[in-house]
């Protein structure tokens, strides 16, 4: 079952979900995989999306945009590039040169790491913070402890997809979070 917001007047009609590509078993058994390459191999589709956020943040007051590794980083360029604002990338350790703010954040598996360039993060700023897809909310919350601890705002979330079955809205407490379309399991 999924759910969408109000869709941008020049997309009425269009149906998200038929664009996104479910992988039974992917990357492990029992697992449903949301592909959202099929979004992007569907211009009319991508358009949506972009639109969409245009809309739904038409009003809002974003200084910048924390957009996360890798699909984060599609979504939130057009966005930003419309909007006239900076976009900082958040990436996996290791992988920006320059002076960094890291901060870990655990897995089901294990635990990962996240690092923003620091010198970019603005002291007051408003984020919003985009992703593809948020599932269980854990690089969203790294991304807002290195904003704030930088002395920015995170003021909302965006993502295309969200996955509330995995309790994200447990995780991220504090913030908006604003989907496209919501699956809600099997």
């Amino acid at each position: 079952m999924s759910m969408s917001i109000d869709k941008p007047d020049e997309t009425e009609g269009f149906n998200l979900d038929d664009a996104i590509r479910k992988i039974p078993d992917f990357p492990k058994p029992g697992v449903l995989f949301y592909d959202i390459t099929s979004i992007l191999a569907n211009p009319d589709a991508f358009s949506y999306c972009i639109d969409s956020m245009l809309k739904l943040y038409r009003h809002e007051a974003v200084d910048a945009v924390a957009a996360i590794e890798s699909r984060g980083f599609i979504f939130a360029a057009p966005f930003c590039y419309k909007r006239g604002i900076p976009l900082l990338l958040v990436r996996k350790k290791g992988k920006l040169p320059g002076k960094t703010i890291a901060q870990s954040y655990d897995l089901e598996y294990g635990s990962a790491e996240l690092e923003m360039h620091s010198d970019d993060i603005k002291p007051g700023a408003k984020f919003l913070i985009v992703d593809d897809l948020i599932a269980t909310g854990g690089t969203i919350n790294a991304t807002c402890q290195m904003l704030r601890a930088c002395g920015a705002v995170p003021e909302r979330v965006f993502s295309v997809i969200g996955l509330p079955f995995l309790n994200y809205r447990k995780t991220v407490t504090d913030l908006p979070i604003d989907t496209l379309i919501e699956y809600f399991g099997e």
